[in-house]
C-alpha cells in the first residue's frame, strides 16, 4: 500500500517531501497531450496551470479589479440615469437589471474576491508556510470564481441580466414576475462562485491550523491572519445557507416546485430569512480582512505595537459570532412580530461594541506614535473615519421606529456603502499600496498615491453623503426616476458628480500602476523591507521567491521580524540591534520541493458553467458538462501531486550541503547583532502541502 501514497506523505507517518531520486508510482500514469504536466515557469501556461498561492492571489486581485470596472460602469449608468428628473437614459427594465448586477458584482465578484486575494497571497507568508494546505484545491477555487463571474455576466448577451435586486426576494424572483433567464444566470453563477468560496475556506482554515511556522502559537499570529481565519469560518457556515436557498429557487424556476409559491401555501419570508442569515455574516466576512490589514499596517506607520492585541483579536472573533444574531434587522417591516423586532434591535445594538473596540484600539495605536503619513497610512485613517460614520448610521437601524422610516430609502444605500466602500475597499486600497513592493518588487508612486487617496475620499463622500439626506427626504431606493417637484434633483446631481469623481480616482490608481511600472525599470529596487515592517513576510526577498522561505523561520514573538531588528535598553528606549540585510533572508537559487502545477483544477471548474448552461437551455449540455467534470476529476486523481522530474530540497552534491551549514550561516549573519538565530531542521524545510 505504501507505493500508492502521495509523494509528500511519509509511509512512516509524516508529511515529507518526495525523496531525492524517487519516482512517481507506475500505476499513476501521467496525463498526455495538451494536459500533460506543464514544465515552463513563465508565460501564460504557467499562470493557467499554477497552484502557487502567490500567483493565485495575484490572479484573484486582477480578476476582482476587472469585475470592479464592470460593476463601477454599472454604477455610473445608475447615477447618470438619476442625474435629473424624468431621465430616459435607461428604461425601467434596463435600470432594474443594471442595479441588480451592480450590487451582485460588487459584493460577490469584487469585495469578497479582493479579500481572497490578500488571504491567498499573504496568509501563508505571515505564518511562515511554503504554500497552502491543498494547492490544487486552491487553484480549483480560483477558477470556479472566474467561471461563476463570467457565467453570470454572459446573461447580458443571452437575454438580459437579473432584475430582482442583488437580494433576489421571493416571489419576485419566480418565473411569474421574472420570466426571462436573467435570474437563472444569477442563481447558477452564484452557486458556482459559492463553491469557490467554500472550498477556499476549508483550504485556508486547514492551512492556518496546520502549517504555521515552528513556535508560532495562535496568539503570535498577525491580526490579518486572525481575521482571515474568522472570515473563512464565516464562509464555511454561511455559504451552505445561501446555497440551500438558491437550490430551492432553482427547483422553483426550473422544475416547477413550490417552495416560494404563495398560491400553493408557501411562505416567501423563507427566502428572506435564508438570504439574510447568510447576508449579514457576509457583511463581516467582507470587512474583516480589511480590518486585519489595517491592524497590521497601523503599527508600522505609528512606530509602535498594535494597542491591545488580544482585544483586537477577540473583538474580531466576537464580531464573527454575533454576526449570526442580527439578520432580522433587515426584516423589521416584513411582519415578523414585535418580540422578534425587540430581540434583533438589541442584538444590533450589542454588535456595535466589538466594532467600537477595534476603532478604539486603532486610535490608541496611533496615539503617541511617531506617525508617518504615507499612502497606506492615509487609507487606514480613511477607513477608520468612514467606517465610523457607516457604523453610526447602522446603529440607527437598531431603533425599530427609525428603521421603519429608513427601510427601502437611500439612507440604507448610504449606510451600506459607507460600511463596505468606506470600510472594506479603503482598507484594501491601503493594502495594495503597502504590499505592492512585496508582490511585484517595485513601489507605487507616493505622490500619485496621495492624489489617489484624496480624490477617492472626495468622490466617495460626494457620492454617498448626500444619499443620507435623500433617504431622510423620502427618496426610495431602486426607483429609476423621480418627479422634479420632490426636491431630489440637487442632491442627486451632487451624488452623480461624486460618482464620476470616484471613477476618476480608480482610473488614477490604474495609471499609477502603469506609471510606476515604467519608472521601476530605471529606479533602485526597494529591497525586502521598504516600510521597516514588523511581520515575517517582510524578511524574505521582494518580489517573493517561489519557495517563500528558506529556511522556514522559528517564531518567538508576536511581530517576530521587528524583534529581530530592534530591542530595548534598560530604560525602555528602542534601539536597533541588527541591520535589515542581516535579518532578511538572501536571494538564492534554492532547490526547494514545491507542489507541481496542473491543468486539471481548471478543467474541473470549466465543467460547472457548461452544466449550468445546460440547466437553462438544453440538458444535452449538462451531459457534456458532466463528461468534462468526470474527465477533470479523473485527471486530477490520476495525476500525481508531485512532479518526479522536479528538483527537491536536499538534491545537493555530496559535501556541498550538510544540516549544520544553515546553522553556521545563521550564526554568521546574526553574530554582530547579538541576536539568537532561528534555524529549522531539514525535515521542517522539506515539509510541503499536498492538494
Amino acid at each position: 500500500m505504501t507505493d500508492t501514497l502521495p509523494a509528500t506523505i511519509d509511509p512512516e507517518g509524516g508529511a515529507l517531501a518526495l525523496p531525492s531520486g524517487a519516482s512517481a508510482p507506475e500505476d499513476r500514469a501521467a496525463p498526455l497531450g495538451v494536459f500533460s504536466r506543464p514544465k515552463t515557469k513563465t508565460g501564460w501556461r504557467s499562470w493557467v496551470s499554477t497552484v502557487d498561492h502567490k500567483k493565485i492571489g495575484i490572479m484573484y486581485g486582477a480578476t476582482a479589479i476587472f469585475f470592479f470596472i464592470i460593476g463601477g460602469s454599472e454604477a455610473l449608468l445608475i447615477r447618470a440615469q438619476l442625474w435629473a428628473p424624468r431621465q430616459h437614459l435607461l428604461s425601467a427594465e434596463a435600470y432594474n437589471q443594471v442595479y441588480t448586477m451592480h450590487g451582485t458584482t460588487m459584493v460577490f465578484l469584487v469585495v469578497m474576491p479582493i479579500g481572497a486575494a490578500f488571504a491567498n497571497y499573504l496568509m501563508p507568508l505571515q505564518i511562515g508556510a511554503r504554500d497552502v494546505a491543498f494547492p490544487r484545491i486552491n487553484a480549483f477555487s480560483f477558477w470556479c470564481f472566474v467561471c461563476g463571474g463570467l457565467f453570470l455576466n454572459t446573461s447580458w448577451f443571452l437575454g438580459g441580466g437579473a432584475d430582482g435586486g442583488w437580494f433576489m426576494y421571493a416571489p419576485n424572483s419566480g418565473v411569474i414576475y421574472s420570466p426571462t433567464h436573467g435570474i437563472d444566470f444569477w442563481n447558477l453563477g452564484l452557486i458556482i462562485a459559492g463553491i469557490a468560496s467554500l472550498t477556499g475556506a476549508v483550504n485556508l482554515i486547514v492551512t492556518v491550523l496546520n502549517l504555521r511556522a515552528p513556535g508560532m502559537g495562535l496568539m503570535k499570529m498577525p491580526v490579518f491572519t486572525w481575521m482571515t481565519l474568522v472570515t473563512q469560518f464565516l464562509l464555511l457556515f454561511a455559504i451552505p445557507v445561501i446555497t440551500a436557498a438558491q437550490f430551492l429557487l432553482l427547483f422553483d424556476r426550473q422544475f416547477g416546485a413550490n417552495f416560494f409559491n404563495v398560491k400553493e401555501g408557501a411562505n416567501p419570508l423563507l427566502w428572506e430569512h435564508l438570504f439574510w442569515i447568510f447576508g449579514h455574516p457576509e457583511v463581516y466576512l467582507m470587512i474583516l480582512p480589511a480590518f486585519g490589514l489595517v491592524s497590521d499596517m497601523l503599527p508600522v506607520f505609528s512606530r509602535k505595537p498594535i494597542f491591545g492585541y488580544p482585544f483586537i483579536v477577540f473583538s474580531g472573533v466576537a464580531i464573527g459570532f454575533m454576526g449570526w444574531g442580527v439578520w432580522a434587522h433587515h426584516m423589521f417591516v416584513s411582519g415578523i412580530g414585535p418580540v422578534s423586532v425587540m430581540v434583533f434591535s438589541l442584538t444590533t445594538m450589542f454588535i456595535a461594541v466589538p466594532t467600537g473596540v477595534k476603532i478604539l484600539n486603532w486610535t490608541a495605536t496611533m496615539w503617541g506614535g511617531k506617525l508617518k503619513f504615507d499612502t497606506p497610512m492615509l487609507f487606514c485613517i480613511g477607513l477608520i473615519t468612514m467606517f465610523t460614520i457607516g457604523g453610526l448610521s447602522g446603529v440607527t437601524h437598531s431603533v425599530a421606529p427609525a428603521d421603519t422610516q429608513q427601510t427601502d430609502t437611500y439612507y440604507i444605500v448610504a449606510h451600506f456603502h459607507y460600511v463596505l466602500f468606506g470600510g472594506a475597499f479603503l482598507g484594501f486600497m491601503g493594502g495594495f499600496y503597502f504590499y505592492w513592493p512585496k508582490v511585484f518588487g517595485y513601489m507605487l508612486s507616493e505622490t500619485l498615491g496621495k492624489w489617489n487617496f484624496w480624490l477617492m475620499l472626495l468622490g466617495f463622500n460626494l457620492t454617498f453623503g448626500p444619499m443620507h439626506i435623500l433617504g431622510l427626504q423620502g427618496m426610495s431606493r431602486r426607483v429609476y426616476t423621480y418627479d422634479a417637484n420632490y426636491g431630489f434633483d440637487v442632491w442627486n446631481k451632487i451624488a452623480t458628480v461624486g460618482a464620476f469623481t470616484l471613477a476618476a480616482s480608480v482610473a488614477f490608481f490604474l495609471f499609477n500602476i502603469f506609471y510606476s511600472y515604467k519608472k521601476s525599470k530605471t529606479m533602485e529596487k526597494p529591497g525586502p523591507d521598504p516600510w521597516d515592517a514588523r511581520t515575517i513576510e517582510w524578511m524574505i526577498p521582494s518580489p517573493t521567491p517561489e519557495y517563500n522561505f528558506d529556511p522556514i523561520p522559528t517564531v518567538t514573538h508576536l511581530d517576530e521580524f521587528w524583534y529581530r531588528k530592534y530591542g530595548e535598553t534598560e530604560d525602555g528606549r528602542l534601539v536597533r540591534v541588527a541591520a535589515t540585510e542581516d535579518v532578511c533572508q538572501p536571494v538564492h537559487d534554492a532547490d526547494v520541493h514545491l507542489p507541481a502545477p496542473s491543468y486539471w483544477p481548471l478543467v474541473t471548474a470549466v465543467s460547472l458553467p457548461i452544466i449550468a448552461y445546460g440547466l437553462i437551455f438544453s440538458l444535452w449540455l449538462c451531459i457534456i458538462g458532466g463528461l468534462v467534470l468526470i474527465t477533470g476529476l479523473w485527471g486530477w486523481v490520476t495525476e500525481h501531486p508531485d512532479d518526479p522530474d522536479a528538483a527537491h530540497h536536499g538534491d545537493h552534491d555530496p559535501g556541498e550541503h550538510t544540516p549544520g551549514d544553515e546553522h553556521d550561516a545563521a550564526l554568521d549573519a546574526t553574530s554582530d547583532a547579538g541576536t539568537e538565530p532561528s534555524v529549522t531542521t531539514d525535515a521542517e524545510t522539506e515539509a510541503a502541502p499536498v492538494g
